[in-house]
């Protein structure tokens, strides 16, 4: 997204926070790029330090999840932005700044192990962190409906022009059945909801730090890891990714964070878990094109529609629902991504 003007108020706001009445000479407020939220970014550079600010409108900004979330993960012994200040009327936020450098981009076939065997080390401290933390909303029936429901509205119907008669709605509601079972019957652990390439930041010191957590909640125990093995953004060979899951498979069990639940069972679950994500991804680029003209992410779509097909063909044969969605998928939806001028020139 393209970066947003300086709002004059913002930038008196967080130079208030740094010296209260004394100024601070040749401070410098620059924009940054934005992300799919109404969120918008700006770096504070001083003489000594550098700041990010976030202006987040409260009215559609879960500003007081961010701040509460925030310091669970720090208890944690999460690397997360510091708070320095936050007007959570205003929806100002001052943050410590964590740089300028993301995950996605260093990824490479000889350095993938360390740097994903370190996101597995924040995933188990964010697994031990809060069970049953009361404050933390649960990621329920209703919410994962409300997520799958954006595949035939927004992909379906506004992307691909294909209008759903019951008999189709009717195979989109065997698959959201097996999806939604499938995540309600995982123990529950802190769920970032966004982990992936995007949302690290390699630190200098070793360390990996997170942003954009916001939306965390209590769900699934495979979710954040089906969004960093499956990422979006990047995909890796299936036997490297069976091996990751399995290896942070052994390491709940023997930290004691996962009791009876066998490999076979547990890549099930990630397997399926995968599958939810990337019908609820479809939903929400499609949205970000159509409703707000975010219109990058629509590159992003080839690689998930991938992720959509082998997966349904893996477990296709032993799940009805999923045979019948591959058969709908083929017959019905295929034929208009064919068309899709992102599609052909992925």
């Amino acid at each position: 997204m393209s970066p947003a003007p300086v709002p004059p108020e913002l930038e008196n706001w967080a130079l208030g926070q740094i010296s209260p009445g004394s100024g601070v000479p040749g401070a410098c407020l620059v924009a940054l790029t934005g992300d799919a939220s109404n969120r918008r970014y700006y770096r504070l550079e001083t003489a000594d330090v550098s700041y990010i600010v976030a202006e987040a409108p409260p009215a559609t900004e879960k500003n007081e999840a961010f701040v509460d979330i925030r310091q669970k993960l720090e208890i944690a012994g999460i690397r997360v932005p510091h708070l320095f200040a936050v007007d959570l009327v205003k929806g100002y936020l001052l943050l410590e700044d964590l740089g300028d450098r993301v995950l996605l981009p260093l990824l490479g076939e000889d350095n993938v192990d360390a740097y994903y065997g370190s996101a597995t080390q924040v995933l188990l401290r964010m697994a031990a962190a809060a069970p049953g933390e009361p404050s933390l909303p649960v990621y329920d029936e209703a919410l994962l409906t409300e997520e799958l429901e954006r595949f035939p509205e927004w992909f379906v119907e506004q992307l691909m022009g294909c209008r759903l008669a019951p008999p189709d709605r009717s195979v989109l509601e065997g698959l959201r059945g097996l999806l939604i079972k499938n995540a309600l019957d995982q123990p529950r652990v802190l769920v970032h909801r966004d982990f992936h390439s995007r949302n690290l930041m390699p630190q200098l010191d070793g360390s990996l730090g997170v942003i954009d957590f916001q939306d965390a909640v209590l769900g699934p125990v495979t979710y954040d890891l089906a969004s960093l093995l499956r990422d979006c953004y990047i995909r890796w060979r299936a036997f490297r990714v069976e091996d990751w899951a399995s290896s942070y498979h052994a390491q709940l069990c023997r930290e004691g964070l996962l009791d009876g639940v066998s490999r076979e069972l547990f890549l099930r679950w990630f397997d399926l878990m995968g599958l939810q994500r990337h019908i609820k991804v479809l939903g929400t680029f499609a949205r970000l094109y159509l409703r707000d003209g975010k219109s990058v992410y629509l590159a992003d779509l080839p690689r998930v529609l991938d992720y959509v097909r082998d997966t349904v063909a893996q477990y296709a044969a032993e799940e009805p629902a999923l045979e019948e969605f591959r058969r709908w998928f083929g017959d019905a939806l295929q034929p208009a991504i064919d068309r899709a001028l992102w599609e052909r020139h992925d």
